[in-house]
């Protein structure tokens, strides 16, 4: 539970219709093993306890009773288990009978949520048995008043963000699911307590309704449903167990098995989402029981992805490369029409972010229908400047057909040493800087002599870490990377390397096998000398950092765990915890840098712009923050 990670367990176990002490046992071995592998919360199908299937058999009184006497059973059998458990059984309430869900913890039931929606269509004819929920209902039940009705929550008294409510299948497939009630009201998990049948096609729509639900909720959605055992007579239940969060699935059972899934979802996580919409307000009086439940800690089995802003599925990944750069083309392309420029000027380094500007203004002007030659892309060689580098810039140039300026500004920079009295073989922040700002000077005035505006190359990754020389790089018209995170702009670098061909594709990949530098410090034989990731960290641990930092507003001790867990093998701990205070550091001392962006288009979930997603006064302390 640290950190707000909770590990959940959808369990379907193999029942015998009307056999509630076989279905009872196999309750109870499920969810020890369940709690023995850590989970906290373990979900059962609808009426698991006297099987989904018994038709006219619910109204037998036997029946009702074996069912609670099995229900008292699994409640003195788990109470030693450190997890609360919701199992399905009918429940008699003062001349009616409820399809329920009773939620034990430690040898306590603490309520009975009943199906608000019964069915009674096609092979569904619950309405011959069941009663539809009411708000509330009260009834006595193994010696205790409990309640029966569907407005109910329950919160984990140690850990308020464990609260969840609970849905029995129909309710989701209906206009209004009480899962949306729920959720307003605090519930961050909907368990959902099924029998759904097997028909052609319906996995995929069943599938398709959790992930909706989950992500229309901003929750944890559980659904647990009937499998083998059940009775085949006219229906087939393949046990199709589903764990979504926020709509992504964390976890599926192969349908026509039997057994549990689980997942550790992130509680935390689903909060910053809430309060980032901030319109999950309480809508109604809803009922909350509390439980206690010591706090665990679990060593995570969650998939966390190295690069949060890639997909990992190659297709995936394609479409998202094409979708991106066409944003990125749309918003500079309004921006030309917009202002009537005749020309738009691109300082082009042979690096991988001035060539995917230089990408993005190829597009533009093509949706346009305007000449490529309307772009001006200048090399501006200098001290650090190599010939690998040099040469790319020429090829892209070439082979896009822009125009292209070759400008050295060598003497224009040892002429300002000399204005400000710099010592030439003095390599510091000042020998680097005015090299980047006589750049930026040469592009802005060519902007103004050709009619046009300079196009800014700074990506995400140099802006979160202020990477970028104030005044310099940092500045220009439209910056068309400014939400693109430097492991991103590789991937969009090689989509179209993989859709060119010849000497640009060529160029292009030998782009991406170029290492990350501004090239402000002399070559050492012929080679870059300056390599960015040694002096600021790896990018690909830059971009974990900000996405969970920015998005998610996450701890800095939260965000070094999921990172040991992901980058483990590839960094040390020590490496880990270093580049990550790096960031940090960075992070609070760039904001001025931040405040002043140039506008440009927002791409993903994740921008820093000053008049976006994110604003911060400069002068913020980043103490607290640190580990």
């Amino acid at each position: 539970m640290r950190d707000g990670f909770l590990r959940v367990a959808s369990a379907t176990p193999r029942i015998k219709v009307a056999d509630c002490e076989k279905n009872a046992d196999e309750i109870i071995s499920q969810a020890r093993e369940a709690a023995e592998k850590g989970a906290s919360m373990i979900v059962f199908p609808e009426l698991c306890i006297t099987g989904y299937t018994c038709s006219d058999l619910f109204l037998q009184n036997s029946l009702i009773s074996a069912a609670e006497k099995a229900l008292g059973r699994i409640i003195e059998e788990t109470t030693d288990l450190d997890a609360v458990i919701l199992v399905g059984l009918p429940v008699a309430a003062r001349g009616a009978l409820y399809n329920c869900a009773a939620v034990i913890c430690k040898g306590k039931l603490l309520g009975c949520p009943a199906k608000k929606y019964v069915p009674n269509y096609s092979e569904f004819y619950e309405l011959r048995h069941f009663t539809p929920a009411e708000d509330t209902k009260l009834t006595e039940l193994l010696g205790e008043t409990v309640n029966c009705g569907n407005k109910q929550l329950f919160q984990c008294v140690d850990m308020p963000s464990f609260c969840f409510g609970v849905e029995l299948c129909e309710d989701l497939w209906t206009v209004e699911p009480p899962s949306g009630e729920l959720a307003r009201n605090g519930a961050l998990i909907i368990a959902n307590l099924s029998a759904s049948d097997e028909v052609i096609g319906k996995a995929d729509y069943r599938l398709m309704l959790v992930r909706s639900a989950s992500a229309r909720l901003l929750s944890a959605y559980i659904y647990t449903s009937a499998g083998m055992g059940e009775s085949t007579q006219d229906l087939v239940f393949s046990g199709h167990d589903i764990i979504c969060e926020n709509g992504a699935i964390l976890a599926q059972s192969k349908r026509f098995t039997t057994g549990i899934v689980y997942a550790d979802i992130d509680l935390q996580k689903l909060e910053h989402e809430r309060r980032r919409c901030n319109t999950f307000v309480p809508c109604d009086e809803i009922c909350t029981e509390y439980f206690d439940l010591p706090l665990k800690d679990i060593q995570l089995e969650r998939y966390i992805s190295k690069t949060p802003f890639v997909p990992a599925d190659k297709n995936s990944l394609d479409d998202r490369c094409e979708e991106i750069l066409t944003i990125q083309a749309t918003g500079l392309a309004t921006r030309i029409d917009h202002t009537k420029a005749a020309s738009v000027v691109i300082g082009l380094s042979g690096g991988l972010d001035s060539t995917l500007a230089l990408i993005v203004a190829v597009h533009a002007m093509d949706m346009l229908g305007r000449d490529r030659k309307d772009i001006i892309a200048v090399t501006m060689p200098c001290f650090g400047t190599t010939k690998r580098t040099k040469s790319n810039a020429c090829i892209l140039a070439e082979s896009y057909g822009v125009s292209f300026k070759d400008i050295d500004i060598s003497k224009s920079v040892i002429q300002h040493f000399e204005d400000i009295g710099q010592d030439p073989e003095k390599l510091d922040v000042t020998y680097e800087n005015c090299q980047a700002r006589e750049r930026t000077q040469v592009l802005m005035d060519i902007a103004n002599k050709t009619g046009g505006f300079v196009i800014g190359t700074g990506d995400l990754s140099e802006l979160a870490l202020g990477w970028a020389t104030y005044n310099g790089d940092h500045m220009s018209m439209y910056g068309v990377n400014s939400s693109i995170p430097k492991t991103l702009v590789r991937h969009l670098t090689a989509f179209e390397a993989q859709n060119s061909e010849g000497q640009l594709k060529s160029s292009l990949l030998d782009i991406l096998d170029t290492p990350v530098s501004p090239e402000l410090l002399p070559p050492k034989n012929g080679e870059i000398s300056q390599k960015t990731e040694d002096l600021v960290g790896p990018y690909e641990l830059h971009d974990f950092f900000l996405y969970y930092f920015v998005r998610f507003g996450f701890t800095a001790e939260k965000i070094f765990r999921m990172a040991k867990h992901a980058f483990g093998g590839d960094y040390s701990e020590e490496t880990i915890k270093k580049w990550l205070d790096t960031f940090i550091r960075r992070f609070f001392s760039q904001q001025f840098k931040r405040s002043c962006l140039p506008d440009g288009p927002k791409v993903g979930t994740v921008t820093l712009s000053p008049r976006g997603d994110w604003r911060m006064p400069s002068d913020a302390s980043g103490r607290m923050f640190m580990i």
